[in-house]
C-alpha cells in the first residue's frame, strides 16, 4: 500500500468520528494545533505524505475524542477573545458567547479609570481580556476553585495583565469594596437540563462552573442580594444568562436595583444570552 497524505488520513478520521456521533472536524483542528499550521499551511501541504509518526499521533487523539475528551483539554489551552489561554480541567472551556459578552462590556463602558469585578472568573479569560482592552481599569476576579484561581493567575501572568485575585464565592471576598462594573459568567444551568448537555461537557468539565440551583437561577439570586453593597449608585452589571432565563433573570434583578433598567441582549445567534443592569 502507497503512503497516505495528510487529507487522506484526516479525512478518514472525521468520517470515523462522524459515524460514531461525534464532532467531525474536532480531529482536524486538534492536527492542525499540533502542527501549529494556519489555514494557509494546510492548503499548501495537505496532499503531502504524512509520516508513521503523525498517523500514529492522529489515532491516539482519535481514541480520545471518541471518549468525549475536549479537543482544548487535550491541547492545554484555549483561544479567547486574542488570547491564548490556559485550560484544565479544573476551569470551564471559555466560549465564544462570552467573548460577545467581553465586547458589549467594552461598548457600553466609558474608556476612564473604573474598578471592575469578574465573579466566576475560572480562566480569567472576562478579567484578562477587559484589563488588555483597557489598562486603566482596575480588574478583580474571584473563584470558588482554588484550583481554577491558580490557571487564571497563571494566565494572568503571560498575558501581561494585573489583577487582584480572590478566593471565595461570588462576592463575598469584596463586600467591604466599591466596583463601578460587576461582570460575570456564572453557573447558570439547571440540574434538569443534565441529559441535554454534550457528553464531553458532562464529563469533563467541572461542575461546579456549570450547574446552579434553582432551574438554574440560585447564583443570579445571590449576586443580586450582594451588588446593591457594593455597585456604585452609576455602576453596571454585566451577566451571561441561559438563552431561556432573560425574562427571569431580569425579573430578579429589577426587583434588586429598582432605581436602575434592565436589558436583555441576543447573541449572534438570535438567543436571548446576556443582560445589563444601568442607570
Amino acid at each position: 500500500m502507497g503512503k497516505m497524505t495528510y487529507r487522506e488520513v484526516l479525512s478518514r478520521a472525521s468520517s470515523f468520528l462522524e459515524d460514531h456521533g461525534k464532532e467531525a472536524y474536532s480531529i482536524q483542528f486538534l492536527f492542525l494545533e499540533r502542527k501549529q499550521w494556519k489555514k494557509l499551511d494546510w492548503l499548501l501541504h495537505m496532499n503531502e505524505e504524512i509520516s508513521e509518526e503523525e498517523q500514529r499521533l492522529i489515532e491516539t487523539d482519535l481514541r480520545l475524542l471518541l471518549a468525549d475528551h475536549p479537543p482544548q483539554y487535550l491541547l492545554g489551552y484555549a483561544d479567547f477573545y486574542d488570547h491564548r489561554l490556559k485550560v484544565t480541567e479544573a476551569t470551564l472551556i471559555p466560549r465564544p458567547e462570552t467573548e460577545e459578552l467581553v465586547e458589549w462590556c467594552l461598548d457600553e463602558t466609558p474608556d476612564v479609570p473604573l474598578e471592575v469585578i469578574d465573579i466566576g472568573t475560572g480562566t480569567g479569560a472576562i478579567a484578562i481580556s477587559l484589563k488588555a482592552a483597557r489598562r486603566n481599569w482596575h480588574v478583580s476576579a474571584v473563584d470558588l476553585s482554588e484550583e481554577a484561581l491558580e490557571v487564571a493567575k497563571e494566565n494572568a501572568q503571560k498575558e501581561g495583565t494585573k489583577i487582584s485575585f480572590y478566593h471565595g464565592d461570588t462576592l463575598g471576598p469584596v463586600m467591604d469594596q466599591q466596583f463601578d462594573v460587576i461582570i460575570s459568567n456564572p453557573p447558570y444551568i439547571s440540574r434538569n437540563e443534565w441529559e441535554l448537555m454534550d457528553e464531553s461537557v458532562r464529563s469533563f468539565e467541572p461542575k461546579m462552573a456549570l450547574f446552579a440551583e434553582n432551574d438554574g437561577l440560585a447564583i443570579y439570586e445571590k449576586i443580586a442580594v450582594e451588588a446593591p453593597s457594593v455597585l456604585k449608585s452609576n455602576g453596571k452589571i454585566f451577566l451571561e444568562i441561559g438563552f431561556r432565563q432573560g425574562e427571569a433573570v431580569k425579573k430578579i434583578f429589577q426587583q434588586a436595583f429598582p432605581d436602575k433598567k434592565v436589558a436583555i441582549k441576543k447573541d449572534l445567534f438570535g438567543n436571548e444570552r446576556m443582560i445589563q443592569v444601568y442607570g
